[in-house]
């Protein structure tokens, strides 16, 4: 089975900060675009984040009030919605905002808690616990200690090519559900 060009697979990045989550995104980013899949990204963090810059159009918009501002250009397009109240990101919210019918596969950092089907990055000297004990969703561990001892498979963090074509077939065989409407 493989997914129809206007299903979009859904693959979380799971671990702990500082394990290299964010690295291996990069890599596999451009890796996964030479199969080619059409690529989003949805990246949780707890740090507030400004895009844009004081004295531009867009930003005086939105700090005049504008609840969401949509700044559109020939080169790209930059959506961004003000909370009205701070408050932690939903995986489901996030997913509505994207144009999923432009997309074969979301890559989803952090949202470490989601139920959803991930690959958790490990790296033994952060000294921090293995997620796929505890996390049924997680696929596989893409660690630097080749033996590590998981209840899933490893994949070689240092070979993001080969961790990249471990995607491509899971994908290919439906392994990573589509998210819901």
């Amino acid at each position: 089975m493989s997914p129809s060009h206007h299903a979009c697979a859904l693959l979380g990045v799971a671990g702990f900060s500082g394990s290299g989550k964010t690295t291996l995104l990069k890599q596999l980013v451009g890796l996964l675009t030479r199969h080619p899949l059409r690529i989003g990204i949805i990246k949780h963090t707890h740090h507030d984040v400004e895009q844009d810059q004081p004295g531009k159009d867009s930003f005086e918009l939105r700090h005049a009030g504008a609840r969401q501002c949509l700044l559109a250009g020939p080169h790209r397009t930059i959506l961004t919605w003000e909370n009205t109240k701070p408050e932690e990101p939903d995986l489901n919210e996030s997913l509505s905002r994207l144009s999923l019918n432009r997309l074969d596969l979301v890559l989803v950092e952090g949202f470490r808690e989601a139920p959803i089907a991930k690959i958790e990055v490990h790296r033994p000297e952060c000294g921090k616990p293995l997620l796929c004990l505890h996390d049924p969703h997680i696929l596989a561990v893409a660690t630097d200690a080749p033996d590590l001892v998981a209840p899933v498979p490893l994949l070689d963090l240092n070979n993001p090519a080969a961790i990249a074509r471990t995607i491509v077939h899971w994908w290919q065989a439906g392994r990573l559900p589509v998210p819901a409407d």
